[in-house]
């Protein structure tokens, strides 16, 4: 009998939550053959903005829901966690000369409470007249996006990835994606020490 493992998510948002499970069950077996792992969702706060508007700020979005949940669990009696992952959403702008492309990106943080890695999914340019309504007037994304699809709740479901894409890319899928890279020293810690080791 396999056993268990507890991986603590600082989101109860489907997406963001069957993203880490999805992300789980790719990696299980590198992670731990010998564990089934089951995805808790907390209910925290990032510390930045509903959309973050730079790769800084995502960052430290995700990497303080991680450690949120770490601050709230060990207040609370209840069962350890092995793992606490942070994941966050939002644009990252580069300024060019007399202009600007801002993108979406997903970024995820995984902790074991000792050492912590970072993923990101990739990005996808938004059209410069949803990247205004967020940046320059101060709308939400998740609003903005269900404004120009004509739609509504459009984060709960495919996201603005979704919309972006044609439905190609989900937002889940982003989140899956930066899941996966931020365990990868978990999972490919024989690659990733000998790196290390290699530097010294």
């Amino acid at each position: 009998m396999k056993s268990p493992r507890i991986i603590a998510v600082g989101s109860t948002r489907l997406p963001k939550l069957n993203a880490v499970r999805e992300a789980v069950a790719s990696c299980a077996l590198l992670l731990d053959p010998s564990a089934c792992f089951d995805v808790l969702g907390y209910e925290v706060q990032s510390g930045v903005a509903d959309t973050p508007v730079s790769r800084t700020e995502l960052m430290r979005g995700a990497r303080q829901r991680a450690e949120a949940i770490i601050a709230a669990l060990s207040a609370a009696p209840s069962q350890p966690s092995d793992f606490f992952i942070g994941v966050e959403g939002g644009l990252d702008v580069i300024d060019e000369p007399n202009s600007r492309r801002v993108f979406l990106e997903s970024w995820a943080y995984v902790t074991n409470g000792r050492t912590g890695h970072f993923g990101c999914s990739g990005s996808i340019e938004l059209p410069e007249a949803l990247a205004a309504e967020v940046l320059d007037h101060g709308t939400d994304l998740s609003v903005a996006i269900d404004s120009f699809a004509g739609a509504v709740g459009i984060r709960d479901g495919k996201g603005a990835w979704g919309v972006l894409s044609s439905n190609l890319i989900s937002r889940q899928d982003s989140f899956r994606l930066a899941v996966i890279a931020a365990f990868a020293p978990f999972y490919n810690l024989r690659m990733y020490s000998a790196a290390a080791a290699a530097t010294k």
